[in-house]
């Protein structure tokens, strides 16, 4: 395995991270939430709900025309395309989106279960056809694992789902990639471990590993601590350090930093979502750092994801220095997630 060129309780030197799930929106706020994601992540898995949902390739391909656009100038930065399935999807435009390098992977909301999610899949069985297709062209399925049946309480529908959606359909579908994405429970990383990390991975945000259910609910009703999947008890959280910070290939970086306006989240009914890029890289480290895990913070923040997508691993470095915390309350009217300790690290070029 590579390992990381330097490292002490001061500074880490490793290579440049990838983001494997992030939401950049578009029209105003793509700039601005697109350069904080370029300025810590080589690469990233830009996701397709947008309104309207991205359900083509011709849709996807003009999406990260526009990204592209955005860039600030001498930018190494690579947008990785996502497109939303639907019960209308086509197996033979997702494929030629594969084969034309416009298509990554392909992203699964259950209707109704996230931002945007209206347009998700109603009854993912009657997609078999579209699953071969996607299995055939070597394109992973990204996941939101969560039912969205009212009798389901809402912190168990992620285990609900492993049990009534993903397992079934892995079952009719071996060979299919599948990322688990912003996984929040023991179910879930139990379910991922018994996988073949070919075939099976999962996702885990920095709030999700430095958050319990309690966070939002201290003090008052906390709307920056609101996303979904929701937070989830201590010892889910527990479980989900012990899986990341072992090394193990299954886990990799992917941050779900979902942006809403500060008077969309502070509201009758505010928006689900953690904008976290500003500050995410240096959670994640403080959580590696805590758990004495230093060791393997590069393979989950920079190889695990290029060798589940067969993509080669970052040539250009980056150098976390122990210090003062990231600083940055908002970018574009945005509220940047602050977590209940310091995350103390500064990320640079090395």
């Amino acid at each position: 395995m590579l390992q990381s060129r330097r490292m002490s309780a001061a500074a880490l030197t490793l290579r440049a991270p990838d983001d494997w799930h992030v939401h950049l929106r578009d029209g105003a706020l793509l700039a601005p939430l697109l350069a904080a994601t370029a300025r810590h992540f080589a690469r990233a898995v830009i996701m397709p709900n947008l309104k309207p949902p991205l359900v083509t390739t011709a849709q996807v391909a003009a999406y990260r025309a526009r990204i592209r656009a955005a860039l600030p100038p001498e930018t190494a930065f690579e947008p990785l395309m996502t497109a939303y399935l639907t019960d209308a999807s086509v197996p033979a435009d997702l494929v030629a989106g594969a084969r034309d390098g416009v298509l990554t992977a392909v992203k699964f909301y259950p209707a109704g279960a996230t931002t945007n999610a209206q347009a998700g899949v109603t009854d993912i069985g009657r997609l078999d056809q579209v699953l071969v297709a996607l299995a055939s062209a070597g394109l992973p399925l990204l996941v939101h694992g969560e039912v969205t049946d009212r009798e389901v309480d809402v912190f168990d529908r992620e285990a609900v789902f492993i049990e009534r959606v993903l397992e079934p359909l892995r079952r009719r579908h071996p060979e299919l990639k599948v990322v688990l994405e912003h996984i929040t429970t023991v179910e879930a990383v139990d379910y991922v471990m018994s996988g073949e990390p070919r075939l099976l991975a999962a996702t885990v945000t920095p709030h999700h590993l430095v958050l319990n259910r309690n966070a939002m609910f201290q003090g008052g009703l906390r709307p920056h601590y609101y996303c979904l999947p929701l937070v989830k008890r201590e010892r889910h959280r527990a479980a989900l350090v012990a899986a990341v910070t072992r090394g193990d290939p299954h886990f990799f970086l992917g941050t779900d930093s979902a942006p809403h306006p500060r008077h969309l989240k502070e509201h009758a009914c505010g928006c689900a979502g953690i904008y976290n890029t500003p500050v995410a890289l240096a959670v994640y480290a403080e959580v590696f750092a805590q758990a004495g895990a230093l060791a393997h913070f590069e393979a989950f923040a920079a190889l695990n994801g290029p060798r589940f997508y067969g993509l080669p691993v970052n040539q250009r470095h980056i150098t976390l220095t122990r210090g003062a915390p990231p600083v940055a309350a908002e970018v574009a009217g945005v509220v940047v997630f602050e977590p209940p300790q310091a995350a103390a690290w500064q990320v640079s070029a090395a």
